[in-house]
């Protein structure tokens, strides 16, 4: 008789169960009460799938001939498994891949063979290993030997194309009763499914590929060809990429904050407004999506309140902007590592041929962490500086080690993950970088490898005669937040170049700067001669710059040119920015003090704005912004694992639980006699008892407790499962008895 998986479970260590909880966490949630409910629950078939993932091509071969022995019927001895198996097994790989089966409460040994969960065999296909059904008749008789050996040779043909499988196949021969198909059936070496189809008996199949029953198996993982870069080549191409990246997530805040997207009614953002942020940034749609993605995953973006809600800066984002490149790159490679969505399936069409929108919830896939994660993981398995030779080879390894992981987009999620893996500079060159590696193995430390990998900050420019800057690397940040004042990023990356104009140079003097703070600038931080076209520009802007001066009142326009003064309130402006002149060179408005030079500048003049010292303020927009909200929907799939004392502790429960079940419950009656005598016995002998009582409320319970003393009316002792101190009336007990074992 074979022994039941329950019998098999309570006869392993804590350490097994531990790692069975480990391999399989959805056993333990929520916690089994006892042994037989784990036992129950490691047969559910949506757990077996679960658990049927991470197994390899080997070991789903393995599975594959358990289910052709029938062993979730009767246990099957290794020795036909061996059989099944064939010759091109290596040696140890039958026990290899029967321990992680083994791990996982997949099968187990019952008495001379091994069992399989029953649910096992919906994991395979309806033809495992390529072989038909048993059949009974001919195909199960002890004379299937000399049908085969009689069998013509247009018979031998059919016969051999269907036991290389499938083993089914539409017969076109209709009533001849002379066609090898008929004359097939007729013995019955085949077995009529419909009037179109037949199928190769089991019994057949295994006859006809004679020491190789299951056929070939792919033993060997494919070969991994790889490139050899360099790590300082890889690292070095990284950083452009993580500098890239984090200009063009700076210039998406700065886009949506002056002229935020709508939410789509149906949930996340257009088509068209994706198309714009891709021209905005300089990059492919595809990239674009993926910014996108992770600036509202990171809470840089999030929805506004209101009626018609926008996709609008938060507040977080200004804190973002002010730390240095390295931390705002943590921050997005952390995000992205555990996004739960696909970027990649935006542009594509959903199962209804409708297309998947950026930021919709047609992109949520809460396992997409962990299989970006694995596909990282294999990368990392090669040496720094080495390369994939290409990303379909990577897709085929990780394929091989678990081939029912990652469903129809298993080989896309392999290709999308190495794609946003550049664009994030965790990738480079199809090669893990440092900053990439550090990030998987250790998140808290990624900041700083980076900082290794990226170049110095200069602190100098390249002034070009056509009103450009080159900055030859990361600038210093005093630096870069002086030449974002007074310039347009053109082109980013590696080298950022600057492009002044007029509207630029006007930003930086509204900014508070003067004329000649913006020399000395170029004077100090340029290492060639400043072009005097610059120094012109500077100069013209500054001459109409400020002349005029608004303040509060609340507000006021001055200027020391009475002329100017004049001008304005014959314009067509004055009229709607309801000035009144107050003195020859001084006029008011009733509008506030951003309206009025708003009015100014859109009229064409160049005003200033002054506080109430006289001193320029910046009165510049900074884009909307909302506050921060984390969407509770794309929490990432869980990827910490419960800690080896959690794992322990709920083995201890169902230990204890499973004593509580077994436990011969022997009522005692009263209190008194054999209920005192069993307690001394039990505290003296060090044994558990289990106890029924009854509490202050008169609710019945029970309980498992170690005795420690008995004496004045109560039972005090340790609880069987957290070792608590309790203390029990003994009035209070309806029955005892020892817990066996």
């Amino acid at each position: 008789m074979s022994t039941p998986l329950v019998d098999w479970l309570r006869a392993q260590d804590d350490d097994t169960l531990a790692d069975l909880l480990r391999l399989r966490p959805d056993l333990a949630v929520p916690p089994p009460a006892d042994l037989t409910v784990l036992a129950t629950r490691a047969g559910i078939r949506a757990s077996v799938h679960r658990a049927c993932d991470d197994l390899d091509t080997v070991t789903l071969a393995v599975v594959e001939a358990l289910v052709v022995a029938d062993s979730d019927v009767e246990p099957v001895p290794v020795a036909e498994l061996l059989r099944l198996l064939g010759p091109d097994l290596p040696a140890g790989a039958l026990d290899a891949s029967l321990t992680a089966l083994r791990s996982r409460a997949l099968i187990w040994d019952a008495g001379a063979g091994i069992c399989m969960v029953p649910a096992v065999r919906d994991v395979v296909s309806r033809y495992p290993g390529g072989l038909g059904r048993r059949a009974a008749g001919a195909a199960a008789s002890t004379g299937l030997p000399q049908l085969l050996a009689a069998v013509e040779p247009d018979e031998r043909r059919v016969l051999d194309t269907l036991a290389a499988g499938p083993p089914v196949g539409r017969s076109r021969a209709g009533p001849d009763p002379t066609s090898p198909v008929a004359r097939l059936l007729s013995r019955g070496l085949l077995v009529r499914v419909d009037a179109d189809t037949v199928e190769l008996p089991r019994q057949v199949g295994l006859a006809l590929r004679g020491d190789r029953p299951m056929g070939a198996l792919p033993v060997d993982p494919p070969d991994l060809a790889t490139v050899e870069r360099g790590i300082d080549l890889v690292d070095g191409t990284a950083a452009d990429a993580v500098l890239r990246a984090l200009r063009q997530v700076e210039q998406l805040l700065a886009v949506w904050g002056a002229n935020p997207p709508p939410v789509l009614r149906s949930g996340g953002l257009g088509v068209r407004d994706l198309r714009r942020v891709a021209r905005e940034v300089d990059a492919d749609e595809p990239t674009a999506a993926l910014l996108v993605e992770v600036a509202v995953a990171a809470d840089l973006v999030a929805e506004s309140d209101g009626i018609g809600p926008e996709w609008v800066p938060t507040t977080a984002c200004d804190g973002w902007a002010a730390s240095l490149p390295e931390h705002r790159w943590a921050v997005l490679a952390r995000t992205w590592l555990d996004l739960p969505r696909l970027p990649g399936l935006v542009g594509t069409r959903d199962d209804a041929g409708r297309p998947v929108s950026a930021l919709s919830d047609g992109v949520r896939r809460p396992m997409a962490s962990r299989d970006r994660r694995r596909v990282l993981a294999g990368l990392g398995e090669l040496a720094e500086g080495t390369a994939v030779g290409t990303p379909a080879a990577l897709a085929d390894l990780l394929a091989w080690r678990a081939p029912r992981r990652g469903g129809r987009l298993r080989d896309d999620v392999v290709r999308w993950t190495l794609t946003e893996a550049t664009v994030w500079g965790i990738v480079a060159l199809d090669a893990l970088s440092t900053p990439g590696r550090v990030l998987i193995g250790d998140p808290g430390r990624a900041a700083s490898a980076l900082r290794a990998a990226l170049p110095e900050p200069v602190e100098y420019v390249l002034l070009q005669a056509d009103l450009t800057a080159v900055a030859p690397g990361p600038l210093d940040p005093e630096l870069e937040r002086e030449l974002d004042l007074v310039g347009d990023v053109e082109s980013a990356g590696g080298a950022t170049v600057y492009r002044f104009t007029e509207a630029s140079v006007r930003r930086a003097l509204d900014a508070g700067r003067t004329a000649a703070e913006l020399h000395q600038l170029f004077a100090k931080r340029s290492a060639t001669p400043v072009p005097q076209g610059l120094t012109y520009l500077v100069d013209d802007v500054a001459r109409r710059h400020g002349r005029l001066r608004g303040g509060a009142a609340m507000s006021f326009l001055r200027s020391d040119d009475a002329v100017l003064v004049a001008e304005v309130l014959a314009s067509t402006v004055a009229d709607t920015l309801e000035l009144r002149r107050i003195a020859p060179t001084v006029a008011v408005s009733p509008l506030p003090l951003a309206e009025l030079m708003h009015g100014l500048r859109t009229a064409g003049f160049s005003p200033a704005a002054e506080d109430t010292g006289g001193a320029v303020v910046d009165l510049s927009d900074r884009g909307r912004r909302t506050s921060p909200r984390r969407r509770t929907g794309d929490r990432a799939y869980p990827g910490t694992e419960p800690d080896a004392e959690q794992l322990q502790g709920l083995v201890a429960r169902m230990r204890a639980g499973d004593a509580l079940a077994g436990v011969r419950r022997a009522s005692s009656g009263t209190p008194n006699g054999a209920t005192l005598d069993t307690l001394r016995a039990a505290a003296r002998d060090r044994r558990s008892v289990w106890i029924g009582f009854v509490d202050a409320h008169g609710v019945a319970g029970e309980q498992v407790l170690e005795p420690l003393s008995v004496g004045g009316g109560v039972v005090e002792g340790r609880d069987g499962v957290d070792g608590a101190l309790h203390r029990v009336p003994l009035h209070r007990i309806t029955s005892i008895a020892l817990v066996e074992g």
